[in-house]
């Protein structure tokens, strides 16, 4: 099935521009001027994938994109001529997914949509240095030998994987892996991640697949 791609972008050019590439690559996108029309239309909608401009008149894209983030994980990639990288930082902290300079090509974009859309797809298996792990039997092996995850444990890991390098904090990883509003505790993520990391070693001993980012987070890379 056709994905749909909110584009959200108030020079009405780049828009028609991009709603002709994303067409084109068999994608269903539609458009947006006004930040104001954004959130609704999130909620009654529900796109697949949002490309969202930084500067929209009625509201800023990173308030559109914190308030998408209290009830939904659809994928955000936002478009910015802004390329301070505080922006860039502030972008991804409120839950982008990936962001986008202008100016841009289409076909990157395009790409990057595709490339967003697989990290963040609803594939059974995700493989990646040695690990697969399997989503419909929340099962994680690593070099063949099963790792024997908590759930929790198997959905941090799935997350982290399928975004290799990607830095996360550990509020960002506790609004993906928590999805009920529970009260959880930054040290509940380390203590999750410090378990992950011994049950690795177990199987392991010379992978380090998990790694943390000095008064930043965590992420996955075999380096």
């Amino acid at each position: 099935m056709s994905k749909k791609i909110l584009i959200v972008e108030d020079e009405e050019k780049l828009a028609t521009l991009l709603k002709d590439y994303l067409k084109q690559a068999g994608f269903i996108p539609s458009c947006l001027a006004n930040g104001l029309e954004v959130v609704p239309l999130v909620r009654e909608q529900g796109p697949d994938l949002i490309l969202l401009d930084l500067m929209l008149p009625g509201r800023d894209g990173l308030e559109i994109c914190k308030e998408i983030r209290t009830f939904s994980n659809v994928p955000i990639i936002m478009i910015t001529a802004r390329v301070e990288e505080i922006d860039r930082l502030l972008g991804l902290e409120l839950g982008a997914d990936d962001y986008i300079c202008k100016p841009y090509s289409p076909r990157e974009v395009v790409a990057r949509v595709k490339a967003v859309l697989r990290r963040s797809g609803n594939e059974a298996t995700i493989q990646a240095e040695g690990l697969v792990l399997d989503k419909s039997r929340f099962q994680a092996t690593l070099h063949g030998r099963n790792l024997d995850l908590t759930a929790v444990e198997f959905k941090l890991l799935a997350y982290l994987t399928a975004n290799p390098g990607r830095i996360y904090s550990r509020g960002q990883l506790i609004e993906r892996i928590y999805l009920d509003d529970r009260i959880v505790s930054e040290r509940t993520i380390d203590s999750h991640i410090k378990k992950l990391r011994h049950k690795i070693s177990d199987v392991a001993p010379e992978e380090k697949l998990i790694h943390s980012v000095y008064g930043v987070g965590y992420k996955f890379s075999p380096r």
